[in-house]
């Protein structure tokens, strides 16, 4: 898991950081993308892709993660970015947040996908980056958490949806929900099945 790191630190880069997001696939709420620099001494306790994880796992990583890196960043894009620009360019702009949240800013980046983000900082998109890259999934997992957690409060807001079991993601409840009751002002309306309810 620590292969790109080492790589990157043997081409010269010292501060190397992995990038992910969450939430490209819900029906409402924000993408919520996290970027994390760890030291070469972390612990990682079994740390992988944030979807192969249970939440309780999760919870107890991002703890890890957050006592133990030199430096976290969340950046995020709102349902109406994502209606504005597309779900890939608010992907793309709330990683780019993230990165700007390091300081100093990192001088290589290690980013889960197949795109890179609008920045001068050194970079390399990785397929699958989230198994394969100990930045990156420590990235996806406090993405992940941070994500969930906001919207379990949205859940507090528009309690009849169900968000704080399925997180906004298209499950048959969801829709149902949608279906009887209409989409909630955080829905992403550029989505099928929203904004045609």
């Amino acid at each position: 898991m620590w292969t790109f790191e080492h790589k990157a630190q043997e081409t010269g880069y010292r501060r190397v950081v992995g990038v992910d997001e969450a939430g490209r696939g819900p029906l409402a709420g924000p993408v919520v993308s996290a970027a994390v620099l760890l030291p070469d001494d972390f612990p990682d306790q079994g740390i992988t892709d944030s979807k192969k994880l249970t939440p309780k796992k999760r919870d107890i990583l991002y703890t890890v993660i957050m006592e133990n890196a030199l430096a976290v960043s969340v950046g995020s894009a709102s349902h109406h970015e994502i209606d504005e620009f597309n779900i890939l360019r608010a992907s793309l702009l709330s990683m780019k947040r993230a990165v700007l949240g390091i300081d100093p800013l990192p001088d290589h980046l290690l980013i889960d996908g197949t795109f890179t983000i609008d920045s001068s900082i050194s970079q390399q998109a990785i397929i699958k980056g989230d198994a394969l890259s100990i930045s990156i999934a420590a990235a996806s997992i406090v993405a992940k958490v941070t994500r969930d957690r906001l919207m379990v409060d949205i859940h507090r807001l528009y309690p009849g949806y169900g968000f704080d079991r399925h997180k906004g993601y298209p499950t048959k409840a969801h829709k149902q929900a949608l279906a009887e009751l209409g989409p909630t002002p955080v829905h992403r309306f550029s989505f099928k099945g929203v904004g045609s309810v």
